[in-house]
């Protein structure tokens, strides 16, 4: 994930050694070394002895811990890092087996998969209690991995990193004619929020003839947004541009002139740690209207580096989009203390820089 490779790239005090179960566009995002290890032949049948027959979530085999201690072995690893908490919980085996520490990293997604059935719930409380750290990427998740039962001493706020030479701030100039260009950018799924999206967006164009609303991101909600766009009137002011490239959404930020993020919490439990599109679209000098949920109310102050409304709330988000559109100037200052607030909170080699300093802990070394 692209949040990842950002993050890795990063380090200078450590040599990161990647290991994972596939690769895709090595050109675009190089990186050496990085050790493909495929799922074994009998994967598919392990997962249904597990998750079917034991209702529990599927473990690595004595022979997949073996392969992966090789790796470590042979490149000399000192410290395991791994990435979420719901994969980590699946790498037990190899986190009991392995004599040096382990680190695991919350995302969101991660937090509250599947733990409704009490022997996921078992797992990964045995899992946060083999780790040495545990890094959250918002307080709401270390609040939520605390009732999961984790040791709030081991618990470390990690921030995503936001590449700010890349994403430079831009003053938009706001349209005098009601045209407005909303954006919003994420996997089609239900915690994204884009039903509350079009809803709201439906409430301001019909006063707006001429605004339109750009939807970036593939996923399986997309025949649905389709036909929720076209029921409310607004289908051929909507468009869905599918995945984009970082270069072409940037593209789309600096040709916009509102960012919309308003999620909310999935009938699955998933939930928002902070959108890195959502901090991105800051950056770059995008107003944000969001909501209160998850981390985001970590990121935006309400009412000064953005606008938080109820998740679920169109009619609340399509009237703060009236009032903002509105006041011009106010909307400009809402953009400025925006930027600056990801600048603050969310830039990359600090945040590098920190990931560093939690390595040294785990391994007992002052940073």
């Amino acid at each position: 994930m692209l949040h990842i490779y950002r993050q890795i790239t990063a380090l200078e005090r450590v040599r990161p050694v990647v290991i994972a179960q596939k690769r895709e566009e090595a050109e675009r995002f190089p990186f050496a070394p990085v050790f493909v290890v495929g799922k074994p032949a009998t994967h598919f049948l392990r997962r249904f002895w597990f998750r079917t027959l034991q209702d529990a979530p599927w473990q690595m085999s004595r022979a997949e811990v073996a392969q992966i201690e090789r790796l470590l072995a042979t490149n000399d690893a000192q410290l395991l890092h791994i990435y979420f908490g719901h994969i980590a919980v699946h790498l037990l085996p190899l986190i009991r087996h392995w004599p040096k520490p382990t680190v695991v990293s919350f995302h969101g997604a991660d937090v509250l998969v599947d733990l409704d059935k009490p022997r996921y719930r078992a797992a990964t409380r045995e899992m946060l209690a083999a780790a040495r750290l545990v890094l959250v990427r918002s307080r709401s998740l270390a609040r939520a991995v605390t009732k999961l039962g984790c040791d709030e001493d081991k618990i470390r706020l990690h921030r995503t990193g936001i590449p700010l030479a890349e994403i430079p701030f831009r003053l938009r100039v706001w349209p005098n004619d009601g045209a407005w260009k909303f954006l919003q950018a994420g996997r089609l799924i239900e915690k994204k929020g884009f039903q509350t999206s079009l809803r709201a967006f439906a409430v301001f164009g019909a006063k707006n003839p001429g605004a339109a609303f750009t939807i970036a991101g593939e996923g399986p909600l997309l025949i649905e947004l389709r036909n929720l766009a076209r029921e409310l009137g607004v289908g051929e002011r909507v468009r869905f541009v599918g995945f984009l490239s970082q270069a072409q959404l940037r593209e789309q930020f600096y040709e916009s002139h509102i960012f919309l993020h308003p999620s909310e919490l999935g009938g699955d439990g998933n939930q928002e740690g902070v959108p890195n599109s959502m901090l991105e679209a800051m950056a770059s000098g995008l107003p944000v209207f969001a909501t209160n949920h998850g981390g985001i109310p970590e990121a935006i102050t309400p009412e000064v580096s953005g606008v938080l409304v109820e998740e679920r709330a169109h009619a609340a988000l399509a009237a703060a989009l009236f009032d903002w559109t509105n006041r011009p100037e106010a909307l400009a200052q809402l953009a400025r203390r925006g930027a600056t607030a990801v600048a603050e909170k969310f830039e990359q080699q600090a945040q590098a820089r920190a990931l560093e300093d939690y390595y040294q802990e785990a391994l007992g070394r002052r940073a």
